[in-house]
């Protein structure tokens, strides 16, 4: 088993910056790949970035490519989301989740565990 616990987010204006924490509890976390994901109001959850169980090998949607940051670090079982040069349309509520796989994807349903989100707003 592991929890999720998600922090870090907030209001913020477009071009600003925030970073998201995800907290994990249990065992599996260092060999556990993580990912991030996001839903906007009235669509669906899409991927943002996900890592290896090492802190390898980080891939991102298009979207964020060049502004998100995706990193690890086992000893404090934590998982981070840089993000910087926000705008508007990454408003969202950001979800941590981790993979009982060392490798990571880019598909909600490949995913075992999911924390309960935090908020991101960015204002124009």
């Amino acid at each position: 088993q592991v929890q999720l616990v998600e922090s870090g987010g907030g209001l913020v204006q477009a071009g600003g910056s925030l970073r998201l924490s995800c907290a994990a509890s249990g065992r599996t976390f260092s060999s556990s790949a993580m990912g991030w994901f996001r839903q906007a109001p009235g669509k669906e959850r899409e991927f943002v970035a996900a890592i290896n169980w090492r802190g390898g090998s980080p891939f991102y949607a298009d979207s964020v490519k060049g502004r998100f940051t995706i990193s690890r670090d086992n000893a404090k079982n934590t998982v981070y989301l840089q993000m910087n040069s926000l705008k508007p349309e990454d408003t969202a509520v950001y979800y941590c989740a981790a993979r009982t796989d060392i490798w990571g994807s880019t598909k909600t349903r490949e995913y075992d565990y999911w924390g309960q989100g935090t908020q991101v707003t960015v204002s124009s």
